[in-house]
């Protein structure tokens, strides 16, 4: 299993290597010892999510307040999606800005943002299937979302699905009314850097 920072910091790849012969594939999706090794603490599995979406259903941005925030470890199952991590942290060098990585089912990555990032991915394929294992349970008082194709952010999307076929973002309502980045900063929306590392090192405690 290989673990690969990403260019939003405390953001992974995580790559693992897989075991096939003639009944199919094993893989280890996740291994504790190796993820407090690279991240430097737990994670304190709380939630499991599963979402299904047609190709171009896009999903997020969203956030949490911090604390606690909600730390996520993310893997396609089935299909193909183009997910995004946002440095949202008020204060953060790299505030603003974003990396991507292909999650599939042909070389299973995953994906872990700790608390303080924003989230989103683009399905890629009809059906294309999500699994998030989630620090914390979902709080709809403590949940926030960008809007995914704000320009300020600059958001390269896929164009095209996994088999070259054109397509175009499918927002929910509640996404296609999410606020800018500049709106949610000037609302006091965004996680503060410094709050959400002394948090982030309460964890390794």
């Amino acid at each position: 299993m290989q673990y690969r920072e990403l260019a939003v910091p405390g953001a992974y790849e995580i790559t693992p290597r897989q075991f096939g012969d003639s009944r199919g594939v094993f893989l280890e999706a996740f291994k504790a010892a190796v993820f407090a090794e690279h991240v430097g603490h737990a994670f304190d599995l709380q939630q499991a999510n599963c979402s299904v979406s047609a190709a171009g259903a896009t999903r997020g941005i969203h956030f949490a307040d911090v604390p606690p925030g909600q730390a996520k470890y993310i893997t396609c199952l089935r299909g193909a999606i183009w997910d995004v991590i946002v440095d949202l942290r008020v204060g953060s060098p790299t505030f603003g800005t974003w990396d991507a990585v292909l999650l599939d089912d042909a070389d299973r990555r995953a994906v872990y943002l700790p608390e303080g990032l924003g989230h989103a991915f683009m399905a890629l394929e009809d059906d294309s299937t999500v699994m998030y294992l989630c620090s914390t349970g979902y709080n709809p008082t403590g949940e926030h979302g960008i809007h995914p194709l704000d320009p300020t952010l600059a958001i390269t999307w896929p164009k095209t699905d996994r088999a070259g076929n054109p397509i175009t973002p499918l927002l929910s309502a509640k996404d296609e009314a999410a606020p800018s980045l500049t709106e949610a900063l000037a609302a006091n929306l965004l996680p503060d850097a410094t709050k959400t590392a002394t948090h982030i090192a309460s964890l390794s405690t």
